[in-house]
């Protein structure tokens, strides 16, 4: 074991695939020659030469196009979105092409190979378009997956599996984390199950779930209800495709209450399709309307970032009124 912040654990998983596979090669915006905008990729330029780790032109749509070419001729590319604010110009790429390669060819060519690694979300001071939460636009997409670690253990644990993994993955880092998450993480080789939720805290009243960052904010207003009696159930979704809808079930079924956070807009978020699927699920069994607490529905606002965050306050709060219902 050693401590890790969530960067170093990103980057030693990078080292772990590029050496254990001469395939995998990562290249991005400035990932080359000085790691990155944040130094996810620092020192693998070193390691494995300027073939395997380079930089790309300021081209999303470029960066994905080349990805795409890559991993349907047999290599495994790490691609790097820098923000995950400067994805849309690449949308067309990854939902008509990537996700879509395989089930055009007849299983003849496939981009599964392609792993997409992209920092997301707020709290940074990064204004609006250094923060948005982009998850609930390509969870739309069949023939992706979409993974979001919550520390540094399950950032090179789900890294590692989402590149060995034979469909293309959206990787997203929740950047307020890349360095005030630290932890133990093993230096030797490790995956993680891709789709599988973790319940992290067993609990009888409510069930909170979130992902990313939002699982700090939940974990506080859980130890804030517990002050009043209340009992939290907590699970990190770890995966928004596929989600873990059997994990999520089976706890709401027990404590009949089921709060999801995210920092996204509330609107068309992925809490709505939890929500949803939840109900259908566990209707019989809820004892108050299903909850979500979430990002306001405006463009992500500098000055009033912390109005805009779905804080442990605001859980806090909706967890009263949920089980006070």
């Amino acid at each position: 074991m050693a401590k890790m912040n969530m960067l170093q654990a990103v980057n030693s998983a990078l080292i772990t695939a590029m050496t254990e596979n001469e395939k995998v090669m990562v290249f991005g915006e400035d990932v080359g020659h000085f790691g990155g905008v944040f130094r996810a990729t620092s020192n693998l330029q070193e390691k494995f030469g300027k073939a395997r780790c380079f930089n790309t032109p300021l081209t999303e749509q470029g960066i994905i196009g080349f990805a795409n070419g890559l991993a349907a001729q047999g290599s495994t590319p790490v691609a790097e979105i820098q923000f995950a604010d400067y994805i849309f110009p690449a949308f067309d790429q990854i939902v008509n092409e990537t996700a879509k390669w395989r089930y055009r060819s007849g299983g003849q060519f496939s981009c599964g190979s392609l792993t997409i690694r992209t920092p997301y979300g707020g709290g940074i001071s990064g204004g609006l378009y250094h923060s948005q939460s982009p998850e609930a636009f390509f969870a739309h997409v069949p023939g992706l997956k979409i993974v979001v670690p919550r520390n540094p253990y399950q950032a090179k644990g789900l890294l590692l599996a989402a590149i060995r993994d034979d469909n293309p993955v959206l990787f997203m880092e929740p950047k307020r984390l890349y360095r005030a998450s630290v932890g133990d993480v093993p230096e030797h080789d490790y995956t993680l199950a891709l789709g599988k939720a973790e319940v992290v805290q067993a609990g009888s009243d409510i069930t909170l779930l979130a992902w990313g960052a939002q699982m700090e904010v939940i974990e506080k207003a859980a130890a804030m209800a517990s002050q009043d009696g209340i009992s939290c159930e907590i699970i990190d979704l770890c995966s928004i495709l596929p989600w873990d809808r059997d994990t999520v079930a089976a706890s709401v079924k027990k404590t009949g209450r089921l709060l999801i956070n995210h920092e996204a807009p509330r609107t068309a978020g992925f809490a709505s399709e939890i929500a949803a699927s939840i109900q259908e699920a566990c209707f019989l069994h809820l004892e108050s309307p299903i909850t979500r607490v979430c990002g306001l529905d405006t463009p992500y606002p500098l000055a009033h970032e912390k109005e805009y965050m779905p804080d442990h306050l605001k859980t806090y709060e909706a967890i009263k009124r949920c089980v006070h219902f």
